[in-house]
């Protein structure tokens, strides 16, 4: 049986779940490991700590830590169904401030890894020859 838009617009005015509402705006790829997060302290609602079951509600703000970047957002829509990209990002906002702190540490981090130099390559078959022959004494 397909939703109708009614269907929709009834789930968006009820409360959903923390762990269901991240995994439906795309913020994790599955339930559990939205609830991990959540039980890791990777996520706090309204500068709280959150149990996964919270529930949540329009205008609530979510703080989301993800692979050392903090995001935080205003919660739109509830719809604890999963679908496209674009209806996920319709399901939150983010604060403009959350967008210039993440700009600002992803530029450092590039400024960052700008100073590091890494090897060309991998020795090959020859040079680690050469090098165990040269660390032995048998050149």
């Amino acid at each position: 049986m397909a939703m109708t838009h009614a269907d929709a617009k009834a789930l968006e005015s009820h409360p959903t779940r923390l762990d269901v509402w991240l995994w439906a705006a795309r913020f994790f790829k599955s339930r559990s490991l939205a609830k991990q997060a959540v039980v890791g302290g990777k996520i706090a609602v309204n500068k709280q700590a959150a149990k996964p079951a919270r529930f949540l509600h329009a205008g609530d703000l979510v703080q989301v830590v993800r692979g050392g970047e903090c995001m935080i957002v205003e919660v739109i829509g509830l719809n604890p169904i999963r679908g496209s990209a674009t209806q996920a990002v319709s399901m939150y906002r983010e604060l403009p401030e959350s967008q210039r702190a993440r700009e600002l540490e992803r530029e450092q981090r590039r400024l960052t890894a700008a100073g590091v130099q890494l090897p060309a390559s991998h020795l090959d078959k020859h040079a680690r020859k050469l090098r165990r022959e040269i660390k032995r004494g048998t050149s």
